[in-house]
This record gives C-alpha cells, sequence and structure tokens, in this order.
C-alpha cells in the first residue's frame, strides 16, 4: 500500500505496532468486514459519530465491536448527558470530515473529539480499527491504543441480537 494515513502516522510516531488489513472499500458495515477477512467480528471495531442532545454539535466517538449495538441509554450516563443520539451519516461525514465506514478515531486525533471505547475490547490483545478510509483498517494492541486515545471506557454496548438502542 502506497498511501501512508494520518492513523498511521500517529502510530508510527508513538512507535506503536499495527498492521495493515485491507478490503473492498464498496464494504461499509463491520460484520460484513469481520466475515470477509475471517476475523472473528469481536475483534473488529466500528467508530460511531453520537451526538448529546444537550450540544449536538460537540459529537463524540464511540468504538464498539461489529457484533455489538450502542447502547444509548448506557452511553448517556457514563457521559454524563441527558440524552445521546446517532448522528445521521451525512452528518457524521459532515462533523468528521471522514466517509462512513471509513471515521477513524486514530485519524480524528487532532481534532480533540472525546472517544468512548466499549469495555470488553480490553480483554483483546489486538482490535482492528478503522484507518480513516473505506478499505483500510488497522490491526494494533489494545492496550497501546487506549494508552494513546486514553478513551473513556465502559460498557455501552448490548450483543446485537438483543436490540437494542440504534448503532
Amino acid at each position: 500500500m502506497a498511501v501512508k494515513l494520518n492513523s498511521m502516522r500517529v502510530l508510527d510516531q508513538h512507535k506503536i505496532p499495527y498492521e495493515v488489513v485491507e478490503f473492498s472499500d464498496e464494504l461499509r458495515d463491520a460484520e460484513v468486514i469481520a466475515e470477509v477477512l475471517g476475523v472473528p467480528p469481536h475483534l473488529v471495531y466500528k467508530t460511531l459519530v453520537v451526538q448529546p442532545e444537550s450540544n449536538p454539535n460537540k459529537p463524540f466517538l464511540v468504538m464498539i465491536a461489529s457484533d455489538r449495538r450502542l447502547d444509548l441509554k448506557k452511553l448517556a450516563a457514563l457521559s454524563g448527558e441527558k440524552k445521546v443520539r446517532m448522528a445521521a451519516h451525512k452528518d457524521a461525514e459532515a462533523l468528521t470530515g471522514l466517509k462512513v465506514g471509513g471515521i477513524s478515531a486514530l485519524a480524528l486525533m487532532q481534532k480533540n473529539w472525546t472517544v468512548y471505547l466499549d469495555q470488553p475490547a480490553t480483554e483483546h490483545q489486538h482490535i482492528l480499527v478503522s484507518a480513516g478510509q473505506r478499505g483500510i483498517d488497522l490491526r494494533v494492541p489494545t492496550m497501546a491504543l487506549v494508552g494513546l486515545l486514553r478513551p473513556r471506557l465502559g460498557v455501552v454496548s448490548v450483543p446485537a441480537e438483543e436490540g437494542g438502542e440504534a448503532e
């Protein structure tokens, strides 16, 4: 791969090893991506853009495993907000400057977003996260990622089959 993305530069700067994992940029669903890559879905993380009702222009990023659904009530409680909602795709793209399917906390580090990471991530040695461009994920050591992003950790998801709020 010839392109060096900002997310990769950040990892290089902090001497965090990573593996570039490429797939068709037509794919946007993290669960489908996990299947295509032959990786368990609980190791492929999607990054969601969530807007607090009190200040929709100050959204945050939430990283959860592809086989889980965001629980908006749990996230609201963790964030200290009364109510939060998923950003519409067009809003998520406008707010981040990245395309849905390529939204990445690593690519947005210089913008000082508040990042939430679903607690189960810390049980895994490595997780796959978006590199900031559709079709490219990065396999990174979880605790190194936590040290770099300094996300707020908490259980903010439920298994997908339980339904829950919006994704």
